[in-house]
């Protein structure tokens, strides 16, 4: 089954039902439901195979038996009633920020508008200006959110791409005769969004590839069926390219599919001075094949060190390349805890012990639970009494998990004035302090800086969690002066956190780079809400290695006792 599917229609019923004002428990039913199944790491049809539907947080009898109608029938009935009760384009307007369901509704009744670019033109026909309840401040955050979700839709996040693309190699490895399989472009490059994916194989039955890539489960439309190249678009839109090559050009083909753009331009005028063509085909003397069956070939022949696909990106890699000199890079080995998790005691769907038994089995010593405090009450924020109770949990767990431990710790709110929601008599008690903006994403740059500087001024706050609030499709990064968050945050000892969920990637890989030059040191934090999600620290490390970011810089790779040594203030 395709688990994006599912959750698509879970997630549209939610908001039909917004829309239709129904129980608010009803709706965070479907949300829920969406989220978690988005997180899975597994088919869907393996859960209804074992009959183990009600294994996954958030899916009771009711949700379950829809799940399995779709898999029986290819729909469900509730979705399909919902669908004839609300116009489908409202669906769309409400993806956009700033536009709730009483707004969308308010549009649709007053001026009949039933989808985004309706609204656009709506706006700026000026439309939208007499209408009470709907101010001029909310009609320019609604333009800003409509350039959001349209830039949005242009690219799908890494953990996206990385899903679908490891559903298609999975179906091309099984084919007999496929000697080589490999991801290029941007999603090898592991950029934070990827516009289409590219695929790579050898094999000397092309013809089998390309039949069967054409006719895998997740393929909407074809939209080219070659002998050696064929495209297709997913039920997700998402354009995927697969090519079979020959085997003594693989090396070549991958380095040229790799990109980036501007670092092929580089090879290729570096080549031309030596008397060399370099293609996707190979390197040539003019026309004798010198090298090309692996990128390692390439790089060695052209006298340079291999550059990682991370730092393909024409910043200064290929002349230190050259001089032998790139830097090694962090690996996903070398993390030794998750450093910013949460448990059933405020939004997560897994217990403390769970989330530590799942991160020991990943081969972490350490992992931090870090849930919600009490201003945050959406998130069921814990008030000083449950601390004292989760505390006991993790001291009892601890004694009986050792060498491994589990990290006291919490997601503090900084407020409008920079200040913490616990007292520094709470704040002592905790292993490890991260602070995060939760509100306030609109007010002016200078005040949101002063917030998280002030914040990194505080003797107990370690980390600076998702430090420009950024969600990829849905909110822009909040107006923040980085440079000076950066250099507070080194002259404090505070950590900023690389949040490893695909749709934030904050810091990103740019801005972890700056960082590491303004001398701070960064953090890498899953966010998990639930087991599941500990495996997107994969995408965490992938933004440190894009910020060209080695173990040393940074701290989830000291062990426990080092790593509370290190942040103490």
């Amino acid at each position: 089954m395709d688990n994006g599917q599912i959750s698509r229609i879970f997630r549209d019923m939610a908001m039909m039902l917004e829309i239709k004002g129904e129980n608010p428990f009803r709706i965070r039913a479907y949300e829920r439901a969406a989220q978690n199944i988005e997180a899975l790491t597994a088919d869907l049809g393996d859960f209804i195979k074992n009959d183990t539907l009600s294994d996954i947080p958030g899916i009771g009898k009711d949700l379950a038996d829809k799940i399995k109608e779709f898999a029986n029938t290819g729909k469900i009935k509730a979705y399909g009633d919902l669908k004839k009760a609300v116009p489908e384009g409202l669906l769309d307007i409400l993806s956009i920020p700033s536009v709730g369901p009483k707004t969308a509704k308010l549009l649709y009744e007053k001026l009949n508008i039933k989808n985004v670019a309706g609204l656009e033109k709506a706006i700026n026909s000026g439309k939208l200006d007499n209408i009470e309840g709907i101010k001029q401040k909310t009609v320019e955050n609604i333009l800003k959110g409509i350039q959001v979700v349209k830039k949005g839709r242009e690219r799908i996040t890494l953990g996206q791409a990385q899903l679908a693309a490891d559903e298609f190699l999975k179906v091309l490895g099984n084919i007999p005769g496929v000697k080589k399989l490999s991801t290029a472009g941007s999603l090898r490059r592991q950029k934070e969004t990827v516009r289409d994916i590219d695929i790579l194989a050898v094999s000397d039955k092309p013809n089998k590839i390309m039949d069967a890539f054409v006719k895998a489960a997740l393929v909407k439309d074809v939209l080219a069926h070659g002998d050696t190249k064929s495209s297709v678009r997913t039920n997700d839109d998402v354009q995927i390219d697969c090519r079979v090559v020959p085997r003594k050009a693989f090396g070549a083909a991958l380095l040229y599919f790799t990109g980036s753009k501007n670092f092929n331009i580089k090879l290729r005028q570096m080549a031309i001075k030596k008397g060399l063509k370099i293609n996707e085909y190979g390197v040539f003397k003019k026309e004798k094949f010198l090298a090309g069956k692996t990128e390692e070939d390439i790089f060695r022949f052209l006298k340079m060190a291999y550059v990682e696909p991370e730092l393909r990106e024409d910043t200064g890699e290929v002349e230190l390349a050259l001089k032998f000199k790139l830097p090694q890079l962090l690996e996903l080995k070398d993390i030794k805890g998750d450093l910013h998790t949460h448990s059933t005691w405020s939004d997560g769907n897994n217990s403390v012990e769970e989330m530590a038994l799942v991160a020991k089995k990943r081969g972490y010593s350490y992992i931090a639970i870090t849930d919600h405090s009490q201003s945050l009450k959406i998130a069921g924020g814990l008030s000083p009494a449950d601390l004292k109770k989760k505390k006991r949990e993790i001291d009892k767990l601890n004694e009986g998990l050792k060498p491994f431990r589990i990290l006291y710790g919490t997601e503090v709110d900084i407020d409008s004035d920079g200040k913490i929601d616990y007292k520094d008599d709470i704040l002592k008690e905790f292993d490890i302090v991260v602070a995060a903006v939760h509100t306030g994403f609109k007010q002016p740059g200078p005040q949101l800086t002063k917030r998280v500087v002030s914040a990194c001024n505080s003797k107990y706050v370690h980390i600076i969690s998702h430090p420009t609030g950024r969600l990829w499709g849905s909110r822009e990064a909040y107006d923040i002066d980085l440079e000076e968050v950066c250099k507070a945050a080194a002259d404090t000892n505070t950590a900023l956190e690389i949040n490893a969920f695909p749709m934030r990637l904050d810091l990103n890989d740019m801005h972890a780079r700056r960082a590491k030059e303004l001398g701070a040191r960064l953090a890498i934090g899953s966010d998990s809400h639930e087991v599941s999600q500990l495996e997107v620290m994969k995408f965490g490390v992938a933004m440190a290695r894009r910020g060209w970011l080695n173990k040393n810089d940074v701290i989830n790779t000291f062990t426990a006792e080092a790593l509370l040594k290190e942040i103490r203030k």
